[in-house]
């Protein structure tokens, strides 16, 4: 698929902290528009997207002269109290145009300078693993969430069949893990899996969230509703799969090899 490439000079990075993230004084986005364009995204209900003509997943704006703009928020945010960022909330951090632009990379750059309180970088993409240099020079400070959504490469391809193979995001949480960076699994939206999922994460992770479309997409669901994802599972026979309560499934999977204090429901899990 083709994807518009922008520019915008933004007059604001970091936005205050509300409803799903209202556990964060601020969240940041690096980029408007995301290339994966997952089926299921909520962020295709949103102003920033409706408010465009090309559909979500088409179209990304990098954000120019990012980094210097962060450099005098942080300061001026930090003078005010304490700061925790989430990183990102409408688009992903590590999509592939970040390989060339390094927009994330150099906001990395300048929180190693100025450290927030804390940064939660929300993630499906093995690119995260470049920047392991800055990330452990945060610390505690930091923690990485990689989304996976479902074991089953199969569902990837159906849902999100431009976001990253399951498979790679596996191999970045074993590479954030052997460099002592703090990270979890996060399954969401969650997806039709297997009983094999939880040995999976098992080696690679202390700490998984389970979150959905009901709980986790600001709007009990009516986003999701209104983009017919309902109709992907039924093309596929898991109808049983989108109801509040398929979350369950995972989560009772999950507990046969997690602790309770290592599993996290929907917004908890996102928390600093």
């Amino acid at each position: 698929m083709n994807v518009e490439i922008g520019e915008k000079y933004p007059k604001t990075l970091l936005n205050k902290g509300t409803g799903f993230l209202a556990d964060y004084s601020h969240s940041l986005n690096p980029y408007t528009g995301c290339s994966f364009g997952c089926s299921y995204c909520y962020v295709r209900q949103m102003p920033v997207s409706l408010f465009r003509s090309q559909e979500w997943g088409t179209w990304v704006d990098i954000k120019k002269e990012a980094a210097n703009l962060l450099r005098k928020e942080l300061s001026r945010a930090k003078a005010k109290g304490k700061v925790t960022i989430f990183m990102s909330s409408s688009t992903d951090p590590y999509q592939p145009v970040e390989f060339k632009e390094q927009v994330t990379r150099a906001l990395l750059e300048v929180m190693v300078e100025d450290p927030p309180d804390f940064l939660f970088v929300q993630t499906r993409s093995p690119l995260v693993t470049r920047d392991i240099d800055w990330l452990q020079r945060l610390g505690e400070r930091v923690r990485v969430s990689m989304t996976v959504e479902t074991d089953l490469e199969d569902i990837r391809r159906a849902f999100s069949p431009m976001a990253p193979p399951i498979q790679a995001r596996l191999k970045a949480l074993e590479q954030l893990k052997e460099a002592g960076v703090p990270a979890q699994a996060t399954i969401a939206p969650l997806l039709p899996s297997s009983e094999a999922f939880p040995r999976l994460l098992a080696p690679l992770v202390d700490r998984v969230c389970v979150d959905d479309y009901f709980m986790g997409d600001g709007s009990g669901g009516k986003r999701t509703r209104s983009l017919g994802i309902s109709k992907r599972y039924e093309e596929l026979g898991l109808q049983e799969w989108y109801h509040p309560e398929a979350y369950k499934i995972v989560l009772e999977r999950m507990r046969r090899i997690f602790s309770d204090d290592q599993l996290y429901v929907s917004q908890n899990g996102f928390a600093p």
